[in-house]
C-alpha cells in the first residue's frame, strides 16, 4: 500500500483540483514534493508498486495542468520531464493515463510558445504516425506550427476558440502575445503613422480596451484628433541619436581635461 500521508495529500489534491481551487492546489503540490521522493521506481508487478506509480503519475499530471493554468512554463517543464518516464518507460507496468495525449500535446504547445521549433520536432519523433495524424491533442499543435511557418496568423488566433482542452488556452495566449509583439515591432518599423482601427485589425484585437492596454505597454503615442498612432521617423531617430552623442562626447573631453590637470598637480 502507498504511504498514508501520501494517500491523504493525494486525495485532498484531487478534490481541490477538481474544484479548480488553484491556491489550495498549489499549496498541496508543494507539500507533495517530499512524499513523491519516497516512491520506489523499480520494475515490479506487485499491486502496491503499481498503485504508488499510478498515484505519482496522477500527482505529476495535476502539477503539469496546474502549471499550464497559471502560465508557469518552467514549472510545467519540470512536471512534464518527470511524466515522460511514466508515459514511455513505465507504459507496460501501469494502465495508460487518460491525460497522456493531452499533456503530450500541451508540451508541444509550450515549446511553440517559446519558439523552440527544433525541440518541437524532436518531441514529434517520439510519437507514431498514427498518433501524429489522428490524435486531436497532437494534431492541434502540429497545425499551429504549420500556420506559423506559413505566416497564417489569423488561423492561429482563431484556434484560441477551438482548443482541444481548457489547459491549452493559457499557453496559446502566451503564443499569441509573442506573435503580437513581433507584429508590433514590424508596425513600428514600417509606419510613421497608422490608424487605431488598422492597428487593432493587424494585431487581432477584438475591442478597444485590449488595444489601449497594449498601446500603454508599448509606450506608443496616440494622436487623438486623427485617432492614429504616431511613431518616430527614421530621420527623427537619427537626430535623437546624434543629440544623445553630443553630451557623451563633451563628458569624454572633460574627463580628459581633468586627467591632464591631475597629472599636472602630481
Amino acid at each position: 500500500m502507498a504511504d498514508k500521508n501520501l494517500l491523504t495529500l493525494f486525495n485532498n489534491l484531487t478534490k481541490e483540483w477538481q474544484a479548480k481551487k488553484l491556491d489550495q492546489t498549489g499549496r498541496l503540490l508543494e507539500q507533495l514534493k517530499v512524499p513523491l521522493t519516497t516512491i520506489k521506481f523499480l520494475p515490479t508487478d506487485s499491486p502496491a508498486s503499481k498503485q504508488e506509480l499510478t498515484i505519482a503519475r496522477e500527482i505529476l499530471e495535476i502539477g503539469a495542468q496546474y502549471s499550464a493554468y497559471t502560465k508557469d512554463i518552467p514549472s510545467f517543464e519540470r512536471y512534464f520531464a518527470q511524466l515522460k518516464c511514466y508515459y514511455f518507460d513505465f507504459k507496460d507496468q501501469i494502465p495508460e493515463s487518460a491525460f497522456k495525449y493531452q499533456l503530450l500535446g500541451l508540451n508541444l504547445l509550450s515549446l511553440l510558445a517559446q519558439n523552440r521549433v527544433a525541440d518541437f520536432h524532436t518531441e514529434l519523433e517520439l510519437l507514431s504516425v498514427k498518433e501524429l495524424q489522428n490524435n486531436i491533442y497532437i494534431s492541434h499543435p502540429i497545425s499551429l506550427e504549420q500556420w506559423l511557418m506559413e505566416g497564417s496568423y489569423n488561423k492561429v488566433f482563431i484556434s484560441k476558440d477551438e482548443v482541444p482542452a481548457p489547459t491549452y488556452t493559457p499557453f496559446i495566449e502566451i503564443l499569441l502575445n509573442t506573435i503580437r509583439e513581433e507584429i508590433a515591432n514590424c508596425i513600428e518599423t514600417a509606419y510613421e503613422t497608422i490608424s487605431l482601427n488598422e492597428t487593432a485589425r493587424m494585431l487581432y484585437f477584438k475591442n478597444g480596451n485590449e488595444l489601449n492596454l497594449f498601446i500603454v505597454k508599448r509606450g506608443w503615442k496616440v494622436d487623438q484628433p486623427s485617432q492614429s498612432l504616431v511613431f518616430v521617423s527614421k530621420d527623427d531617430k537619427a537626430k535623437q541619436l546624434n543629440a544623445a552623442e553630443i553630451p557623451a562626447e563633451m563628458l569624454t573631453l572633460r574627463a580628459i581635461d581633468y586627467a591632464k590637470e591631475l597629472e599636472m598637480i602630481h
